[in-house]
C-alpha cells in the first residue's frame, strides 16, 4: 500500500535527519510503521517535492518495489531523494536492518538519474527512539518528541491531528449507518429523475448545497433520508459538482472547512455509486490544504464507488506525480463553471489558469 502527499508545502527541515524523521506523523497525518518513506528534493534542493510512503516489501519483491517507487520521482523535477526505513530491530554493530532493500532503492533511483542523498532508519517514530544512517556509521542519535517539531506546530494550528495509524485515519470514511445507506439506495433507485424541473437543475442543486452548508455550520447533524437523496441528485449534476470545487479555496477558511466537513459527512451518508462525487470533492479539498494522505484516501473511496470516475482518476494521478496544490487550483476557477455563490473567495473577475485535466 502506497501513500502520496502533495509536494512543495510541508514545513520540514531537510537538513536535520532527526527532525525530519520525527515530523513524519504530521506530514502523513498518521504514524508510519513497517514502512519505507521517500522524500524528493525539488530544485534548488531544499524544497520538499513528492513524498511517498509504502509498506516494506517481502524479500522477493524488493527489486520490483524499489523500481516502482523510483519511477514516481522520474516524472517530475527532483535533485535527489532522501529515503527512510521505519521498522526492524536496532543494529548491533552493523548497518541498520533492511539494508538490502535500501541498496535496491539506490540502484533504482540511479537508473532514473537520481541520487539517494540520505538513507535513514528508525525502528519507530516516538520520542527517544534510536535512529541511524545506512551511508555513515557515525551518523545517528535519538529522535526528539514528534510533538515538538515545526510540522506538528503547523498541523495543530490548522486544526488537524496525527492519527495513531493509517487504518485509524481511513476509518473516518466508513459509513455511519449501513441501514440508512440501504434505505437511500432504494429511494435513489426508485427515483425516475431528480426532484426538480430540468431547466432549474443547476439553481435547485446549488440551493440544496447551500442549505446543507448552513446545516453544517449550525451543527445540525447527519442529513435525513430525504435530504441525503436530494443532495445525491444535486451532486450527480456535473455542473453543480464542478461549482462545488470553489468551496476548497482559499484553503483553511471557514467556508472551506465547512464544505470539507459536509463532503466527509456525505461520503459516510450516501451509498455507492452516489457517494463518488462527495468523495471526489473531499479529495480535492484535502489536496488544496496539502493533506495528500487524506486526499488519496478520499479519491480511492470515490474510485471504489465508481471505478471509471474521471475527475477522481485525474486528481489521483496528479497526487501520485507530486503536483502542487497551486498547480490544480485552476480547477475551481475554470471559465464556464457555474457560479452558485459557493466560493470562499471575494467577488471579482474569474481567475484564469492553465488546467491540467478535465472533469467527468
Amino acid at each position: 500500500m502506497t501513500t502520496s502527499t502533495a509536494a512543495g508545502t510541508d514545513p520540514v527541515d531537510l537538513r536535520d535527519p532527526a527532525q525530519l524523521l520525527a515530523a513524519f506523523p504530521y506530514l502523513f497525518g498518521f504514524r508510519p510503521e513497517n514502512s519505507v518513506v521517500l522524500l524528493g528534493h525539488r530544485p534548488p534542493g531544499t524544497v520538499v517535492g513528492l513524498l511517498l510512503r509504502a509498506d516494506l516489501p517481502a524479500r522477493k519483491h524488493r527489486a520490483h518495489q524499489a523500481e516502482a517507487l523510483a519511477q514516481r520521482f522520474a516524472s517530475s523535477p527532483h535533485t535527489g531523494v532522501t529515503a527512510a526505513v521505519i521498522g526492524g530491530k536496532p543494529p548491533r554493530g552493523g548497518r541498520p536492518p533492511h539494508a538490502g532493500f535500501v541498496h535496491h532503492l539506490d540502484r533504482a533511483l540511479a537508473g532514473h538519474g537520481l541520487r539517494m542523498l540520505h538513507a535513514l532508519w528508525a525502528p519507530e517514530i516516538v520520542s527517544g527512539a534510536p535512529w541511524a544512517c545506512y551511508q555513515d556509521t557515525v551518523c545517528g542519535g535519538v529522535l526528539p518528541d514528534p510533538r515538538g517539531t515545526v510540522a506538528a506546530a503547523v498541523t495543530t494550528e490548522s486544526g488537524q491531528v496525527a492519527f495513531a495509524s493509517r487504518a485509524e485515519m481511513e476509518r473516518q470514511l466508513e459509513p455511519r449507518c449501513p441501514e440508512a445507506l440501504a434505505r437511500r439506495a432504494a429511494a435513489l433507485a426508485a427515483l425516475p429523475a431528480p426532484p426538480w424541473d430540468p431547466a432549474d437543475a443547476v439553481a435547485e442543486g446549488g440551493a440544496e448545497i447551500r442549505a446543507a452548508l448552513e446545516r453544517q455550520r449550525r451543527g445540525a447533524g447527519p442529513p435525513t433520508d430525504e435530504q441525503a437523496v436530494r443532495l445525491a441528485c444535486a451532486l450527480a449534476d456535473k455542473r453543480v459538482r464542478d461549482a462545488c470545487l470553489a468551496t476548497a479555496l482559499p484553503a483553511d477558511t471557514p467556508i472551506a472547512r465547512q464544505a470539507e466537513a459536509l463532503w466527509l459527512t456525505l461520503v459516510r451518508e450516501l451509498p455507492a455509486p452516489h457517494r463518488a462525487e462527495a468523495a471526489c470533492l473531499l479529495g480535492y479539498a484535502a489536496y488544496m490544504r496539502s493533506d495528500g494522505t487524506f486526499a488519496g484516501m478520499a479519491l480511492a473511496n470515490a474510485l471504489a464507488a465508481v471505478p471509471g470516475h474521471l475527475l477522481s482518476r485525474l486528481l489521483a494521478g496528479a497526487l501520485d506525480h507530486g503536483f502542487t496544490p497551486e498547480s490544480l487550483a485552476g480547477l475551481a476557477r475554470c471559465e464556464g463553471v457555474a457560479d452558485l455563490g459557493l466560493s470562499g473567495e471575494p467577488p471579482g473577475d474569474p481567475v484564469r489558469s492553465e488546467r491540467r485535466g478535465g472533469s467527468g
